[in-house]
């Protein structure tokens, strides 16, 4: 009974690491040049998002959460992937 509860055990666990595997996706490290966005302030004010080369003239409106532009733009571009 000891070794038929462990290896359900194992099991389930292995089903729970591949439905959060599935629910994360894929990982990509927070490094150089992995950036999603710039910003730039000074001397003038300019967000760009590099995942879909959008660049809005207003960082202050961005900073203070009007982002739904970028949010639209990026679902807009992930959809194109999947449907190419």
């Amino acid at each position: 009974m000891r070794v038929l509860r462990a290896r359900l055990l194992d099991i389930l666990n292995r089903e729970q690491a591949k439905e959060l595997a599935q629910i994360k996706g894929d990982h990509i490290k927070a490094e150089w040049g992995n950036q999603i966005r710039s910003y730039v302030l000074h001397p003038y004010q300019m967000v760009k998002d590099h995942r879909t080369d959008l660049e809005i003239g207003n960082a202050n409106a961005v900073l203070d959460g009007k982002i739904d532009a970028l949010i639209e733009m990026y679902l807009r571009s992930t959809i194109g992937e999947r449907s190419s």
